[in-house]
């Protein structure tokens, strides 16, 4: 799972959303410069990530791409996911998917100010670029993952990868529908017990 799908699992606690949002950005355990509601989604974050590793439609997507991508598959895989979700919005979100974004966007702006600086940047640019609302066309799914590209430490292509999902399409909907159904439960029921 990507940003969106972060962000969206986390409910309508907001701290928590922003927490789930930032998480790959705070390395290690170290936690104390956040406020409690942060920290706990950032543990949610990594919970979310241990689920999603281990589940099997989610491994069967990372498998089929993992000949080309290596190790970069599974974050070609969450942004497919994310991809999904936004086009499929209106299936698990009352809001609109512009109206989602732009009420988080601002709570998140507020929120930003007392994060560290590079993840400051980070927010900034996903709010600039409006990620949430480009995820939902193959086009700007692309224009993501080629900005995400110049960012990795090896040779990734995953600019590239939108040929996979273009020509693979309804196996990946697919995993992405059954995986949706089993991690919303799994996550609402960890959200009761940070």
């Amino acid at each position: 799972m990507n940003f969106l799908a972060h962000v969206y699992l986390s409910g309508k606690n907001v701290p928590l959303a922003v927490g789930n949002l930032i998480a790959d950005r705070v390395k290690g355990n170290t936690l104390d410069g956040f406020p409690p509601v942060i920290q706990k989604g950032i543990l949610l974050h990594r919970k979310i990530d241990h689920f999603t590793d281990h589940h099997e439609n989610f491994k069967a997507c990372v498998q089929l791409l993992f000949p080309v991508y290596r190790h970069y598959s599974r974050v070609i895989v969450d942004m497919y996911f994310d991809h999904f979700l936004a086009v499929n919005w209106e299936q698990y979100h009352p809001q609109t998917l512009n109206s989602f974004s732009v009420e988080f966007y601002t709570h998140l702006k507020a929120h930003s100010k007392s994060l560290p600086n590079a993840i400051q940047k980070f927010t900034e640019a996903l709010i600039r670029y409006n990620w949430f609302e480009t995820y939902a066309t193959p086009s700007g799914l692309e224009l993501i993952l080629t900005q995400m590209e110049k960012q990795t430490q090896f040779p990734s292509k995953l600019g590239s990868s939108i040929k996979e999902l273009n020509e693979n399409y309804t196996y990946f909907q697919h995993h992405f529908t059954h995986f949706m159904k089993a991690v919303i439960p799994y996550v609402n029921n960890e959200i009761k017990t940070l």
